[in-house]
């Protein structure tokens, strides 16, 4: 785009942008320009030598002439790998073929007209550019104003057939000074154009990288937040009823030779939970692997709230705890959000009491106040002893991360007595919760 480290570089301007050097395609095209030039060129001084179409005075000979096309149309091959030099150079060799009164002036003027664009478009110094194409234009008037005062020194034609209001010396200069007026400020009108439009594509193109770039962290940032909350679903789900299924398969083999009916009924709990969790499971996968669009309404899995938490509590139960499970305050709809993160607390927190702390009771508390909330669930287990001394682990983490979605808080530590305790207030109020759908 730019040289590195220029400040066309540095945002907000574009002001001091360098244009690179040309493409080999570019290069390519450059060569096949000059060889076309050339070409027509020296089929134009063929012509205009066979009928005497001469701008001025007594050409020279054909090969000479020849030899003039030649060295001013080969500099366009490098035109725009090297555009001061060839500006220069045909510059220089333009005044020389019109001294050498070369045969067909147009052909000279179109290579200089093509020479001044180049170097308006390429050179990648912008006050280089503006100058070396003011001296070229102006030394051109120079020559322009030399030959005219030489033209005018000579005898005047009759002007036989002049038919309009001026004077035909005078009208002559004028339209002498006008047509290359024209074709010299057009060629470093369309060169600056060129530049600015090129100028203008980098730009583009930048900003386009940029908003690529930044559409790629945001869809990095989306990718690792559904992680994130694929994660903690799986991790409740499967946590929890491998629990249980684990604590009811131990308490069957126990008791599969002296109370066949209590084995029974332990074994009918794990068959039970395990057809919940591979229900759960199916519905999580079912939606990874469609758009919602493509999924039915009734394909999407039901979204666990409070009014599962008796089924929760229940199934703690089966796994052998006794629990406690009391709801205090007027139960009002509730977001599905915190709804969701209220039941994946508890069920995380009724996990980890069964799994880890040898517990034989836990109490599970819902709270409905003014504005939030809260859940809280205590044990009588070993307490911090049964968790990890930094507090980490999955279950957890997952938990804060389901609060602070909605700005809640979580509370986490051992009882004075003896147990754990686990609190969550979650905001009920609209402007609190930040993502009522978070984990549907």
């Amino acid at each position: 785009m730019g040289s590195t480290g220029s400040a066309g570089d540095r945002e907000p301007g574009w002001s001091g942008w360098r244009r690179p050097l040309p493409t080999r395609a570019q290069r390519r095209t450059d060569v096949w320009v000059g060889l076309g030039t050339m070409t027509g060129a020296l089929v134009m001084t063929v012509l205009a030598n066979s009928f005497g179409g001469f701008a001025w005075g007594d050409a020279p000979s054909l090969a000479e002439q020849l030899a003039w096309v030649v060295a001013l149309t080969v500099p366009l091959v490098v035109r725009r790998r090297y555009p001061l030099a060839v500006l220069i150079v045909i510059s220089v060799l333009f005044i020389g073929a019109q001294v050498r009164h070369v045969g067909d002036n147009s052909v000279q003027a179109v290579v200089l007209f093509l020479a001044i664009f180049t170097a308006g478009g390429w050179i990648r110094d912008r006050r280089v550019a503006r100058w070396a194409r003011i001296a070229v234009i102006a030394g051109m008037l120079g020559w322009l104003g030399l030959a005219l005062v030489r033209s005018l020194a000579e005898p005047t034609p009759p002007f036989e057939d002049a038919a309009g209001p001026l004077d035909p010396i005078l009208a002559a200069v004028l339209y002498a000074i006008a047509t290359n007026l024209l074709y010299l400020l057009g060629a470093y009108f369309f060169g600056n154009m060129a530049w600015l439009s090129a100028r203008q594509q980098a730009e583009l193109e930048h900003r386009a990288g940029q908003l690529r770039k930044s559409q790629e962290q945001n869809l990095r940032g989306a990718v690792v937040a559904e992680r994130v909350r694929i994660a903690r679903d799986l991790h409740d789900v499967v946590a929890h009823h491998v629990s249980v299924m684990g604590i009811q398969a131990a308490a069957a083999r126990r008791m599969l030779d002296t109370d066949r009916e209590l084995s029974r009924d332990a074994l009918r709990t794990v068959e039970q939970t395990a057809r919940t969790a591979i229900g759960e499971l199916r519905g999580l996968l079912g939606v990874l692997r469609a758009e919602d669009a493509e999924v039915p309404a009734e394909a999407h899995p039901s979204t666990p709230g409070l009014d599962q938490m008796t089924e929760l509590v229940s199934s703690a139960r089966a796994a052998g705890l006794e629990v406690d499970h009391g709801v205090f305050g007027e139960p009002r709809p509730l977001p599905d959000g915190v709804a969701l993160s209220a039941y994946r607390v508890v069920q995380e927190a009724l996990t980890n009491v069964v799994r880890h702390s040898g517990a034989r009771r836990a109490d599970v508390r819902v709270r409905y106040l003014d504005s939030a909330l809260e859940v809280e669930i205590t044990d009588d287990g070993r307490g911090a002893a049964a968790r990890r001394p930094d507090g980490g682990g999955l279950g957890l983490l997952g938990m804060r991360e389901r609060v602070a979605v909605h700005g809640g808080v979580l509370e986490t530590g051992p009882r004075r007595d003896r147990g754990f305790r686990v609190r969550a207030s979650l905001p009920t109020t609209t402007g609190m919760s930040t993502e009522d759908g978070e984990g549907a």
